[in-house]
């Protein structure tokens, strides 16, 4: 079943959801807060697992409403980036202050914060969409001091956006027997496109800096 599939068997949003069982609802949650907070979740699947959550749950193999699971984890979402947050805004300026690091510099720090002065904004809610991105830029804004009300305004934009607007497609498209037949050409579909926010982004700043050169 899992011939197209990207990764192991065991991290297949499939096999994860099956294996967590009447837990699934839960297991999700702490999922999708694990990727979006902890550095060490990134390697999780995000994008895949909730399209794969709300295709189980148009089938009926997760037996709460679409509302719910939708509202548990867009607050998964958020409650993971405001941990990431505040590690990174925390414990940030500690690590980076070591200026014999060739890494782990404080203009390293300054540099994050000019970038998200510039587009943060934009990098918050189309973070959200690209994998290990979205791990890693929720700390990245704490490190580099983004503004709190800004830095969860837009986390919150994103955070709907992703968490509810994946698995709400899930959900519709799980009701097509093509899609229940290819899961797994579906899953290498989502990875692929949730890359295309950051490359239009990459092309638009491109352009843009091409113009102000001429």
């Amino acid at each position: 079943m899992h011939e197209l599939a990207l990764g192991p068997e065991w991290l297949q949003p499939d096999t994860i959801i099956s294996w967590l069982g009447p837990w699934a609802l839960v297991g999700l949650a702490l999922i999708v807060f694990a990727e979006c907070g902890l550095l060490l979740g990134f390697f999780l699947p995000g994008d895949s697992l909730l399209f794969t959550g709300g295709l189980f749950v148009a089938q009926g193999s997760i037996e709460a409403p679409l509302w719910l699971v939708c509202a548990i984890l867009v607050v998964a979402a958020l409650a993971g980036n405001a941990s990431g947050y505040w590690i990174g805004r925390k414990a940030g300026p500690a690590v980076f202050d070591k200026p014999k690091s060739k890494l782990f510099k404080p203009q390293h720090v300054r540099k994050t914060q000019d970038f998200f002065d510039k587009y943060g904004n934009r990098a918050i809610v189309l973070g959200r969409f690209v994998p290990v991105v979205r791990t890693f830029i929720t700390v990245m804004a704490g490190v580099g001091q983004m503004e709190p009300k800004r830095y969860f305004t837009y986390s919150l934009i994103g955070g709907v956006a992703w968490a509810a607007g994946v698995t709400v497609l899930g959900f519709w498209l799980g009701q097509f027997t093509f899609v229940r037949d290819h899961i797994e050409l579906m899953l290498i579909v989502i990875v692929l496109v949730s890359v295309l926010p950051i490359l239009f982004e990459v092309v638009r700043a491109r352009r843009s800096g091409g113009a102000h050169a001429r």
